[in-house]
């Protein structure tokens, strides 16, 4: 391990009794850049989170922070590191303005420090207006960049966003993901964790895809992209009935099964080749298989992670803390 990246660890496990809900996950990210962790509720993306920022032991593998090991000296990783949970970490009955100040004193700065910290990262943070406002009359949008804005007080180098833009309207998490982009440009590195497919497109320059606690592929979102095919072929068959004959009429011409939608008659095929695209259309013509619509284009993430998982991101579980 060397100190070139801001995080480098190997064979992470956590286990809760017989659950393992993290199974051996490699991460390095790298000084600057954007690192996101992607998978559905449950994949231990948050568990994995946790340990790195020393407010879960490591059961077993080994994580440095910029060198720092984190099990043998987690006060060294806390000076380290910013943490923005799911849920934001302040007090409803006070002020924004008088949160960040007590962040701030409780980090050791004089309170004439503090004030001066907490107008600055309420100007930032677009907050002037409600610095005077009690936070349980905050929209979700602003606790979430309060939240953000008190992880800085002490401007560490990494910051940690556990899913910062669950809950948010779409305008919101437009102005956190620019928020986001500035921290990188001002210096920052960020790990980010997310089940939003396109948050991690918007925003990742690299993305490990992780699964019922195992990291299942990881790169850029063009590469992961590129791993299922330079093109993706989206049809849906007149007859729901006859979805699996039309699978089957693709196995034969592509050697490959497609992903399935049953319910929906919905087949996605990986091409590599977007000319094959017609190959497909004239057997399924010939097969007598009927279909209402059929498109081609780049695969997104999305398609990524059911070609890797064959399962949606998106799919309902509880995530274990």
């Amino acid at each position: 391990m060397t100190a070139t990246n801001a995080v480098q660890a190997h064979g992470l496990v956590k286990t809760f009794g017989a659950f393992r809900a993290v199974d051996g996950i490699d991460l390095e990210v790298r000084r600057g850049e954007i690192f996101g962790v992607l998978g559905p509720n449950g994949a231990g993306k948050t568990t994995t989170l946790k340990m790195l920022a020393t407010l879960l032991p490591i059961d077993g593998g080994e994580a440095e922070v910029f060198g720092v090991d984190v099990r043998r000296e987690p006060h060294r990783i806390r000076q380290l590191v910013g943490v923005t949970g799911q849920y934001a970490s302040v007090d409803e009955n006070l002020t924004g303005a008088e949160n960040l100040i007590l962040f701030a004193r409780l980090l050791g700065q004089r309170t004439p420090q503090a004030r001066r910290t907490a107008a600055d990262l309420l100007g930032r943070f677009g907050l002037e207006e409600a610095a005077d406002r009690q936070i349980k009359n905050f929209s979700g949008g602003m606790r979430r960049r309060l939240d953000l804005a008190a992880s800085l007080i002490a401007r560490p180098p990494l910051i940690f966003l556990d899913e910062p833009t669950t809950g948010l309207d779409p305008r919101t998490r437009g102005q956190m993901w620019d928020t986001i982009r500035e921290l990188v440009a001002q210096g920052s590195t960020i790990l980010l964790t997310t089940q939003y497919l396109d948050e991690a497109d918007q925003l990742a320059d690299r993305i490990a895809v992780i699964d019922r606690g195992r990291k299942v592929a990881e790169g850029t979102p063009d590469q992961l992209k590129a791993s299922v095919g330079s093109s993706t072929l989206h049809l849906r068959v007149a007859d729901r009935d006859q979805t699996a004959r039309a699978a089957a009429i693709v196995e034969q011409v592509l050697g490959e099964q497609p992903v399935l939608t049953p319910e929906a008659g919905g087949l996605t095929i990986a091409l590599t080749d977007a000319n094959r695209a017609a190959d497909v259309l004239i057997a399924l013509r010939q097969g007598e298989v009927d279909i209402t619509t059929a498109a081609v284009r780049q695969p997104t993430l999305d398609e990524v992670f059911l070609t890797l998982t064959g399962h949606h991101a998106d799919d309902e579980n509880k995530e274990v803390a």
